[in-house]
């Protein structure tokens, strides 16, 4: 690892051609990595690889390998400053399994060059598989790859996905969706999951324990599990179905589903989810329901210049009048006397004589 600026260099070494030359490559993966990329998504799906192609703990590419891929011989920087080098320029996506593109920060201009997006284009006509991890998901669509497709992305991303591709049907309670030969994946841990999903399928079961063993994992998820959120506070190892329904209703509070739609999507009536709620949690489902739209609202008039009546159509309200009232009734204080508290305290205090 060599120190270069503020950040560090991680150069991708080359296999061991003479150990890979031994056997048979079963997976084969190549990496585009977005500016700014997210690190650990990388390093995750890359060492769940290794440790699955590994023998004798030795980074052999027995069994799987890969390549960082790009146009350019330059460094690409991750969002935490690291720095990690090529192995190969991009040439024939027909060579790989999988491409990978691993995204980052949202707020990057040209996340990919023009001719990574002209490869990722090419590898789909070609029928290579495509997978977009974190916000990667932002960048094949903005390719014009997840037509007809459902994406899944992180909840901390549902909002600046819906508005930005709102054609692009969309979740974020799942960890990971495959359909077709396109995968987007939320990130985080579930990168781990999904990479030991593909181990699995191309290598074995043994290699896909080997993985997940060592990466202190126990057990790997499938991609309908759910994400790691709760809207709201719950009581511990709550019931999945309560989950999923709060995380329904987190996906679609500017359209406020109806109580029997949300209870329809978990899988269950509504007078069964209404029982549920009240037998887990001491309140009803529309109460929960308003406890995470204000919750949005209370961020919404904290972090945000928006006026009180386009607050309150991002949270499902007709008008700011009903907006206001309820407000008032879940925090003790008007949305105006909450930005005003937050004005005062931003603002700086005079200095004594």
């Amino acid at each position: 690892m060599i120190e270069r600026g503020t950040g560090y260099v991680v150069a991708a070494s080359r296999p061991d051609r003479g150990a890979t030359n031994r056997s048979a490559r079963r997976l084969k993966v190549g990496f585009l990595l977005a500016r700014k990329f997210t690190m650990s998504a990388f390093a995750l799906f890359a060492d769940t690889l290794r440790l699955a192609s590994d023998t004798d703990d030795r980074s052999g590419r027995l069994l799987c390998d890969w390549d960082v891929l790009s146009p350019t011989a330059h460094m690409i920087r991750s969002s935490c400053g690291v720095q990690v080098s090529p192995t190969s320029g991009l040439g024939d996506p027909k060579r790989f399994d999988y491409i990978v593109v691993i995204g980052g920060l949202l707020n990057v201009e040209e996340q990919l060059s023009y001719d990574a997006v002209r490869f990722l284009r090419l590898a789909q006509q070609k029928g290579v598989k495509l997978i977009g991890v974190c916000t990667g998901s932002f960048i094949l669509a903005d390719a014009g790859l997840l037509a007809g497709s459902l994406a899944c992305v992180s909840w901390l991303h549902h909002s600046d996905f819906k508005a930005r591709f709102p054609d692009i049907r969309l979740t974020s309670q799942s960890l990971f969706v495959e359909d077709g030969n396109v995968t987007t994946c939320a990130g985080g841990s579930a990168v781990a999951d999904l990479a030991a999903l593909l181990v699995r399928r191309h290598v074995g079961a043994a290699a896909e324990r080997n993985a997940i063993e060592i990466l202190q994992l126990d057990r790997r998820r499938d991609g309908s599990d759910l994400q790691s959120r709760t809207p709201i506070a719950l009581p511990v190892h709550c019931d999945r179905r309560i989950r999923a329904a709060l995380l329904c209703m987190e996906e679609n509070i500017d359209d406020r589903w109806e109580i029997e739609k949300i209870a329809g999507h978990v899988g269950v009536s509504r007078r069964q989810l209404e029982r549920i709620f009240h037998s887990k949690t001491g309140f009803s489902p529309a109460t929960a329901y308003e406890k995470i739209r204000m919750r949005k609202a209370a961020l919404l008039v904290e972090r945000t210049s928006k006026s009180m009546i386009e607050i309150a159509l991002d949270v499902g309200f007709a008008s700011s009048a009903h907006f206001c009232r309820r407000f008032r009734l879940n925090f003790g204080m008007t949305p105006h006397q909450l930005r005003e508290k937050m004005r005062n305290r931003c603002r700086p205090t005079a200095m004594a004589d």
